[in-house]
């Protein structure tokens, strides 16, 4: 093991030092951090209402491909995240 001797430092001082390294440690850390998000699944109703359309126009989104149905036991359910992916920018 290797001896560090610390000559006219003060506690201080070592401490603060000690801070600032643990500091730019973690501000590298959060910038490279991204929590994951639960995932947020919605009924047919619910992506009606976020676009005020009717239910037969989110089957039809479902036929032709631009929604991604997921389904248990009958009910249809989508991810939030991949119904807000779908939409397209329009130049206008």
């Amino acid at each position: 093991m290797q001896t560090v001797q610390f000559i006219s430092t003060t506690p201080d001082q070592l401490q603060s030092e000690i801070n600032a390294g643990v500091k730019i440690i973690l501000e590298d850390f959060l910038k490279n951090f991204k929590p994951k998000q639960p995932n947020e699944y919605l009924t047919r109703r619910h992506v009606a209402d976020m676009f005020d359309v009717d239910i037969s126009t989110i089957s039809n989104w479902q036929r032709t491909g631009k929604l991604n149905p997921l389904g248990i036991s009958g009910r249809v359910y989508f991810l939030r995240s991949e119904v807000e992916a779908s939409l397209i920018p329009l130049n206008v």
